[in-house]
């Protein structure tokens, strides 16, 4: 009997599913869930593997299993019977071998679906063709947390112009359909004077299946940051865009978390303009050399491949 820890939000949570099915399976094991877990899911998602009894988790003397981000060689061979997963996996590696798999467990029921596609008819009015583009902006906590803890930044309102501008100039009748856990400031950020701009989320975080429906349900992406987004692009399947390079070179948050094993090879990445983690060392500059210096040092920072 092997299960996973039960942390974090949405995105968390199904990278922990995603990576307990595919672990367990690969070790010869049975997999159980939580029922914190599957109240989580189960209410969006037509997941299948059983659930423990909560009187049967506190008897049981686990093993716990630390794992890091990414998926390691090592994982393929663990040891034990009653083995309980912890941390915060968020990779496709884990999984992405048997990815049918995977989103069949994350089918949605059919009253999420039907509600999704009747909202997305909604908005195409009387245009043909049209071709609809998810874009989840990710704020909260991060907007303190990423510059203070991390190093790093948000996506601004230059990425997600740049962003949308990609899927205008490839698809004639682009529509765009936002959400967010910060609406206020995408409304104040996002142009939607061209009319192709939806703002439909309703931004609960504690009831965020609506939301995260609606972009698996467009056919591209546009993320920013977080595990929501990026499994939001993992389902809906189709080009999916993303803030890339958005921590300094010396970011903590590099050492627990692998870009290249989050985000997938074909996915395109857009630089983040790093510029407002340096207003210090501008100011501190005092010599025509010293700002020849900083302006190298910075460029070098917003492009540099993690």
């Amino acid at each position: 009997m092997w299960t996973v820890n039960t942390i974090g939000r949405l995105g968390n949570q199904m990278g922990e599913y995603a990576t307990l099915y595919a672990l367990a399976k690969l070790n010869g094991h049975q997999a159980f869930i939580h029922p914190s877990m599957h109240q989580s899911l189960a209410s969006i998602f037509r997941i299948t593997l059983p659930v423990i009894h909560s009187e049967v988790v506190g008897k049981i003397r686990w093993r716990n299993f630390n794992l890091h981000d990414w998926m390691s060689e090592n994982y393929r061979h663990i040891q034990g019977k009653y083995v309980r997963l912890t941390g915060y996996p968020c990779s496709y590696t884990f999984y992405h071998h048997i990815r049918q798999e995977i989103l069949q467990e994350f089918t949605f029921h059919d009253h999420i679906k039907e509600e999704a596609n009747q909202y997305l008819l909604s908005l195409r009015g009387q245009r043909q063709n049209v071709t609809y583009v998810g874009v989840h902006v990710r704020r909260g906590d991060y907007v303190r947390v990423m510059p203070q803890i991390w190093k790093g930044v948000v996506a601004d309102r230059g990425y997600l112009e740049k962003a949308m501008n990609y899927f205008r100039q490839k698809y004639s009748n682009a529509i765009f359909v936002v959400t967010s856990n910060g609406m206020q400031w995408c409304k104040q950020n996002i142009n939607d004077s061209t009319g192709d701009v939806y703002f439909a989320g309703d931004g609960r975080e504690s009831s965020p299946g609506r939301d995260f429906a609606l972009l698996a349900h467009c056919n591209h992406t546009i993320m920013t940051i977080g595990t929501f987004g990026i499994w939001a692009g993992y389902l809906a399947g189709g080009e999916t865009v993303y803030l890339a390079n958005y921590t300094l070179p010396n970011s903590p948050f590099l050492k627990v978390f692998k870009p290249s094993a989050a985000f997938l090879p074909e996915w395109i990445g857009i630089p983040a303009d790093l510029s407002p983690l340096l207003p210090k060392q501008a100011t501190q500059v005092t010599s025509p050399a010293q700002v020849t210096a900083s302006a190298q040092n910075t460029s070098a920072a917003q492009v540099q491949k993690p």
